[in-house]
Parts: C-alpha cells; structure tokens; sequence
C-alpha cells in the first residue's frame, strides 16, 4: 500500500460547481476509481486559495498501467471533460502532470 497525494487549483467561478459534481460522482467513476486499486480517495478544497489537494491509498503493484487503464476509460474521459475546465494546473507542474503529485513528508497512524 502507498499513500498517495496530490494538488491542483480550482476557478474561484467554478467552485460552486466543482462541488456539485463532487457531491453526486458518476458511480461508474467510483467502480473505475476502485478497479483501478485506489481507495480511501478524498479531495479537499482550500478557499480562499482554491487549492484542491487528493489523497489517497494506492493497493495495487503497477500504478503506471492503473492510471493507464483508467485514463483509457471512455467514461472516464468524460468525468474528466466535465471536471477539467473547472481546474487551474499548477505552473510548476512535471511535465506531463495536470495535478501535481506531492512528496509525503510525514504521516502517522
């Protein structure tokens, strides 16, 4: 098991939305999320910021083709259409990267 996190900006017009879509996500969305060895999967919101951070536990062995299996999703594709518009990347980003991956510096259970 790994713990996982990552941040990204949110459009100060789209939060209201961003916080709908959350409200009521697709099941198929949550089933892919879980086919795809992620569980425990939370985003917080940071206002007035309107930073997002998500975090999670990935249970699976090759995060790589899980991520790929779930990016060639078709239902997946369009869950992230409706949800992409309302993010901001951030600008120092890795390449490739549309949320940032974090380094964990500490935890505790």
């Amino acid at each position: 098991m790994q713990r996982m996190g990552m941040v990204i900006g949110l459009k100060p017009d789209k939060v209201a939305a961003y916080k709908r879509l959350h409200a009521d996500v697709w099941p198929d969305i949550l089933a892919k999320i879980s086919e795809c060895n992620i569980t425990d999967y939370s985003i917080f919101l940071k206002e007035p910021e309107n930073l997002l951070f998500g975090v999670w536990k990935y249970v699976g062995d090759d995060f790589e083709a899980d991520m790929a299996k779930m990016a060639a999703d078709p239902r997946t594709q369009e869950w992230w259409d409706v949800c992409m518009p309302c993010q901001e990347p951030l600008d120092n980003r890795a390449e490739g990267e549309w949320w940032a991956m974090m380094e964990e510096v500490f935890h505790h259970d």
